[in-house]
């Protein structure tokens, strides 16, 4: 049976890098019917693309490491789930009535080792992102991710978490339905469970929308994610009255990992693949587990009370700062 590739879906800025790509074909092509050796030639140009791309992947605004977290094909939770589990079993329902498809979750075995693993799931197409409402949970979402984490609780398994959402929906029906005391209650719990918490940002982390599975011993963060206490055309909207500026208020709001582990928001910062996870996922979700695995080695040492007094002390610790007299 015939299969077609899907062509890539290129960022603004990637531009240079399909450009160069196209012109290693038509050489290649071109070669081949006039029967001319230009291997030599190609090379040079397939080692001048993978410069340009690290190039370019390694001097990121902001604003493009966003695009890339927000990207289409950049891989979801039940991606990195599928990837990293020798087994996974979906758990549904929140218990009052309903099953939120933005928000996932279920029990699985990591290394053998039995896990529960949750997080915000957005759509491939537009189709699919509707019927998962673009990644952005009602309560019972976050109501049915607590139900997860107290059985974790009740049955001593640590729990994982991926973060990828713009925020949590706001619209007037999940106002209606408490969306602000899902969230709060979740944040409340959290802080209480004896097992160990590692929460991963895995693309975009929204608002409480994040918060709302974001309390965890251990915050890891792919290298071109983002966390924000709102996103940027928000913030540009709310400050300036003007959502163009974005870009800027991208730089003030401190959103990328390497300013996030500068300000002890973050524990750990993943690498991934030269061209972001969308171009290379098995790699990502091998760079995912190894790390998963360091963290639970270290995790499973510690007794219920002792990773709960470490997590109240990593979020105390947030926002704290000094004055300098002058």
């Amino acid at each position: 049976m015939a299969t077609t590739e899907r062509k890539p879906l290129l960022l603004d800025f990637e531009k240079p890098l399909a450009e160069l790509a196209n012109r290693i074909d038509q050489i290649r092509q071109l070669a081949e019917e006039n029967g001319v050796d230009v291997s030599g030639e190609i090379r040079k140009l397939e080692a001048r693309a993978m410069q340009l791309r690290e190039e370019i992947f390694s001097t990121l605004s902001p604003s493009q490491r966003l695009q890339v977290a927000r990207h289409p094909r950049r891989p979801s939770t039940l991606d990195y789930i599928q990837a990293i589990s020798d087994e996974w079993m979906e758990l549904h329902g929140d218990r009052c009535g309903g099953d939120d498809p933005a928000l996932v979750g279920g029990v699985g075995r990591l290394s053998g080792q039995p896990v529960v693993m949750l997080g915000h799931q957005k759509g491939r197409d537009t189709k699919d992102n509707i019927a998962r409402n673009f990644g952005m949970p009602y309560p019972g979402g976050y109501r049915k991710a607590m139900r997860l984490m107290e059985h974790a609780n009740k049955f001593s398994m640590p729990i994982l978490t991926f973060i990828d959402t713009p925020g949590a929906w706001s619209g007037v029906e999940a106002e209606h339905q408490g969306q602000g005391e899902a969230i709060a209650y979740n944040l409340r719990e959290m802080f209480c469970l004896d097992v160990p918490i590692i929460c991963t940002v895995i693309g975009e982390g929204g608002s409480g929308g994040a918060l709302g599975i974001g309390v965890g011993d251990r915050l890891l963060m792919f290298e071109h994610s983002v966390y924000t206490v709102a996103t940027p055309e928000a913030c540009a909207a709310i400050l300036w009255k003007d959502a163009g500026k974005a870009p800027q208020a991208a730089v003030a709001l401190k959103i990328i990992s390497h300013d996030l582990k500068k300000l002890g928001i973050i524990d750990q910062i993943l690498p991934e693949p030269t061209g972001g996870a969308h171009s290379d996922p098995l790699k990502a979700a091998t760079t995912l587990k190894q790390v998963l695995m360091e963290n639970l080695d270290e995790l499973n040492r510690l007794t219920g009370p002792e990773r709960r007094q470490l997590r109240y002390e990593k979020f105390r610790k947030i926002g704290v700062f000094t004055e300098v007299a002058h």
